[in-house]
């Protein structure tokens, strides 16, 4: 599956110290979604090699719904980028914020732990060209040398 949206309230087991939800969870969150997006594309295990550009743009309280969904950005021979969003609102009603933002890169593995081969994703919307050329181009600039 190219797209995972993950639904869940946000427990009062995991707050920061003003009431909301700590942005170590959100992280955490963040990585768990990004990995049953990747699985299931790859049909095998996956792990995590690169995330960036965490954004935090809002809080999220605790108990309010949050939706955290990755969605397959572009593949390379044995990676996958993923998008992740996270948004957030009142249980009872009312706009969901996106709250956070990140990139991730997966690689598959096959039992042995070695990198194995994933099937070619396409783009087949208008939005997701854009959010793979985004994702190509970012990949690009944190390929460049910072310090040439």
């Amino acid at each position: 599956m190219s797209v995972i949206t993950m639904r869940f309230l946000a427990s009062a087991m995991a707050p920061g110290l003003d009431k909301t939800v700590s942005g170590g969870t959100v992280m955490k969150w963040i990585d768990e979604a990004g990995y049953a997006c990747a699985s299931g594309w790859a049909k095998s295990h996956c792990l995590t090699v690169y995330a960036s550009g965490v954004r935090f743009h809002h809080p999220i309280g605790l108990h309010h719904l949050v939706e955290v969904e990755a969605r397959l950005a572009y593949t390379g021979h044995t990676g996958m980028n993923i998008a992740v969003e996270v948004r957030s609102g009142d249980v009872k009603g009312g706009r969901m914020l996106k709250t956070t933002e990140c990139l991730m890169v997966f690689v598959a593995v096959d039992a042995d732990g070695e990198h194995m081969p994933v099937d070619a994703w396409k783009p087949g919307t208008p939005g997701e060209m854009a959010l793979a050329r985004a994702v190509r181009t970012q990949l690009e600039a944190y390929r460049t040398p910072q310090f040439a």
